[in-house]
Order: C-alpha cells, then sequence, then structure tokens
C-alpha cells in the first residue's frame, strides 16, 4: 500500500467537514473489513482516511423507541447486533443472517454504517434490512436526510450518498406481528459471499398473504425490490401453486448477474428455488 494521511476527529460534524473535499481519494473508515482488503489488492489507494472510531459513542448505540422500533447507529458493531438479546428477540430473523455473515473476527469489527454504505450487492444487511422496511438517517455538509434502505443503492459499489455525506443511524420499523426470513446460497463455505441472498416480510391476513416484500441481491448488480411478484403474493393464499408463479415471475423480472460465486443461468434457478422456499419459511415461521 503506498503511503496516506490518518485522521481521527471526535465528532460526525468534524469528520463531515473532513470529508467534504473536492478529492475522491478521501474517504471515510468505519471497522474498515472492505476498505483494507481494496487497499491490499490496490483497487483504491487513498490519499487520507478519516477514522470515524473516535466520533460520539451514541452512534454506537442500539436501543427500542417507544412505538418498538429499532434504532441501530451506524457504528455499532455486527457483533454488537448478534449478541443483544432484545434485537433477537424482535427480529429474529436476524440471527440467522448475522451468523453466517463472514466469520466473527470480521464481525468484531465491521460497522452497521460501513455494511451499508459500501454498496457492494453482495453484503447480507442491505437486502435484509431492505426487506423489513428500514430507513438510514444521511448527514453531511447540507444536513441531514432520509433514505429507504432499498433506495440508497444505484449499482454495483454506487449509492446515492453524496460527496461529505455519513449514514449517522439505521431505523428498523417493528415487525407488529409481520412474518420475516432471510436466506442465502453460497458456492462454498455458508460465510462465504453469497451466489444470492434474499429477503422477505410477510403481513398476512388470516391465510393469505396480506402484504409482501421481496428483496434480492448478490444475484443483481445492487438490492432490488420484486414489485411485481410483490403484487402477484398480495392477496393471495400461500399456495403451492401461486408460490411457483412467484418464483417464475421473479426470475422475469430482474436481470442477472455472472461473476466469481455463479453464472447468470445458475442465479435464476437459484431464485426461482430459494424465493420459494424463503416465502414458506415465512409464512410457517
Amino acid at each position: 500500500m503506498i503511503p496516506f494521511e490518518w485522521e481521527e476527529p471526535d465528532s460526525l460534524d468534524a469528520a463531515i467537514s473532513m470529508l467534504a473535499s473536492a478529492d475522491d481519494t478521501v474517504r471515510p473508515m468505519a471497522g474498515g473489513t472492505a476498505l483494507m482488503l481494496m487497499m491490499k489488492a490496490g483497487v483504491f489507494s487513498p490519499c487520507r482516511l478519516v477514522s470515524l472510531a473516535k466520533i460520539e459513542p451514541r452512534f454506537s448505540e442500539i436501543s427500542f423507541g417507544a412505538d418498538g422500533a429499532l434504532a441501530i447507529g451506524a457504528m455499532a458493531s455486527l457483533s454488537q447486533l448478534e449478541q443483544s438479546p432484545e434485537v433477537m428477540q424482535h427480529f429474529p430473523v436476524m440471527r440467522r443472517a448475522l451468523r453466517t455473515l463472514s466469520n466473527v473476527r470480521v464481525r468484531n469489527v465491521a460497522r452497521v454504517g460501513g455494511a451499508l454504505a459500501h454498496g457492494d450487492p453482495h453484503m447480507d444487511l442491505p437486502p435484509l434490512l431492505a426487506a423489513l422496511g428500514a430507513v438510514v438517517s444521511v448527514r453531511g455538509p447540507d444536513g441531514r436526510r432520509e433514505v429507504a434502505v432499498e433506495e440508497l443503492y444505484l449499482g454495483y459499489y454506487e449509492t446515492v450518498l453524496k460527496r461529505g455525506e455519513l449514514i449517522e443511524s439505521v431505523r428498523v420499523p417493528p415487525l407488529n406481528g409481520a412474518k420475516a426470513a432471510y436466506t442465502k446460497v453460497t458456492s462454498r463455505s455458508a460465510d462465504d459471499w453469497p451466489a444470492i441472498n434474499i429477503g422477505v416480510r410477510l403481513e398476512m391476513d388470516g391465510n393469505r398473504i396480506g402484504t409482501a416484500r421481496l428483496v434480492v441481491s448478490a444475484a443483481t448488480d445492487k438490492v432490488t425490490r420484486l414489485n411485481d411478484t410483490e403484487q402477484m403474493l398480495s392477496g393471495g393464499a400461500p399456495t403451492a401453486q401461486l408460490l411457483t408463479e412467484a418464483a417464475d415471475r421473479a426470475v422475469r423480472e430482474i436481470s442477472f448477474l455472472s461473476d466469481a460465486h455463479g453464472s447468470a443461468a445458475y442465479k435464476k434457478e437459484l431464485l426461482r428455488v430459494h424465493l420459494r422456499r424463503a416465502v414458506e419459511e415465512a409464512v410457517h415461521g
């Protein structure tokens, strides 16, 4: 790696000021798990890194509001999320996602905000949080704004974050009886990068699906809502025939990405099989 400058501001506002530079090689660093790999591989060579390790402690906190919504500070580690009894009680769907998300060493270091801001479609948290209807609070030189997780991504490693903007927190609305499931398929070990990952949130109306949220990633170049498939499922009974037809609709709805984890044709079949399984898991879970 080439030499670079290092800054450690003690507040989020100070970090934003340092990042509001015209230089694209000035970058923030939260946990740095992905950034360090890119630097070691020579993919990215920063002139300055702005560490967020010493900003206000409140940005590392996890709490619940009076309405049951989950608030996650952007600097909370993935291990904090995984080890929170309250999070696992209210959002058990996160347990499976977090325990197969890389390995414990990475989860101890990686931060929630960094996992969302990185823009890699193979990340586990973005499709899961998008399916749950999560919203991020973004702060920058022009103030604060809110962005739904599903709208945070423009393409491969591309986000809507502007120069100097940082994710400060994430809000996950309460399930309030809704059902959720998350699944991913890897071509090697369970904690490897996925060939496809799928998040599902269903509001049931008796034995029928009231409304559905379906999100897919890794098979696509960004986190992607399956809007047409959601409409097809909403109001229907989750019969084998409906789920089969919905899986076929999902395959036609998106463009698939070939990469080292699988061809587009392979990922198409993965979606066809595992979307149905994920919906069934949510219905019966």
